[in-house]
């Protein structure tokens, strides 16, 4: 090594890192010391629109789940052509932002989060083809899962440190499953309660911060709209019976509850798609030392 050269220390944890991770420990410590819940049904509910079509059981919560797949299927499919293009950028006129300037941390979360739709499409609706069925519900939750750590990972992008969003996705990730396990091998929701009650408190939480002023490195995401759409999906979800009873037996608050749902991949898919339009910028230093 060039004795010359200067040693760099890495980096020091700035303040919303270390509030991050401050309160991803509170919500360790509350999962792991707060009382359980459990007991015959904990984590399940009874729906209310129970009505077949054709062969199919509990046809509109099952159907419901349609736009997830459609939505997660459009995502992944804008996510690979962004890369594409940028990857091969030099053979073509390509648009967007050059290859080096892509916010990759957080295009890693938006692909763990539009391929969490898919599974939460897949998921749920195997689920409520027999919902009295607990491996089908800790199935449903694992899918939930990976689409909240999308979600989470892609806010610390754009509000904390583009270096922490994928660490943090893995963590939530992780934090998920093994909560999903718990509740499977002994019944009890309150490790998979704070994940998802926890994991929307910080989303609410960096949405009340200002973006990284990096805009090049920024997808500069709505979390407002994400949060208002699960709001209102849980909303739904309370309300099953009666929105049923109030739509004439329509639909169900919880059909319902998916459809609000699906629309908290719109915000994303927007901030792919202004990636995609962002005017080409060009390595001036590395052009330099190439040419």
């Amino acid at each position: 090594m060039n004795a010359s050269m200067p040693i760099r220390s890495p980096r020091r944890l700035a303040r919303r890192e270390a509030c991050l991770i401050g309160a991803a420990v509170v919500l360790l410590l509350l999962a792991l010391l707060a009382p359980d819940i459990t007991g015959p049904g904990a984590g399940s509910m009874q729906f209310a629109d129970t009505r077949a079509l054709a062969s199919l059981p509990n046809a509109l919560d099952v159907l419901s789940n349609l736009p997830f797949l459609v939505l997660g299927l459009i995502g992944l499919h804008r996510l690979h052509g962004l890369e594409h293009a940028h990857e091969h950028g030099h053979e073509g006129a390509a648009t967007g932002l050059a290859h080096d300037e892509l916010p990759v941390n957080a295009l890693d979360c938006a692909w763990l989060f539009f391929a969490g739709l898919v599974l939460v499409a897949a998921g749920s609706a195997f689920y409520h083809l027999q919902p009295d069925d607990v491996l089908r519900l800790a199935g449903d939750r694992a899918a939930m899962a990976v689409a909240f750590a999308g979600v989470l990972g892609l806010a610390v992008c754009d509000r904390v440190s583009q270096r922490a969003g994928w660490p943090a996705a893995c963590i939530a990730l992780t934090a998920g499953l093994l909560a999903v396990a718990v509740f499977h091998e002994t019944g009890n929701v309150t490790p998979w309660a704070v994940v998802q009650f926890g994991g929307i408190a910080l989303v609410l939480g960096m949405a009340l911060l200002r973006p990284l002023c990096d805009g090049t490195r920024s997808m500069q995401l709505k979390l407002g709209w994400i949060i208002a759409a699960y709001a209102l999906a849980k909303l739904f979800e309370m309300a099953d019976g009666a929105v049923f009873e109030a739509t004439q037996h329509l639909i169900s608050g919880h059909s319902l509850k998916h459809l609000v749902a699906a629309l908290a991949a719109i915000p994303v898919l927007r901030a792919v798609r202004a990636l995609q339009e962002r005017p080409l910028v060009h390595n001036a230093p590395a052009a330099a030392v190439t040419a």
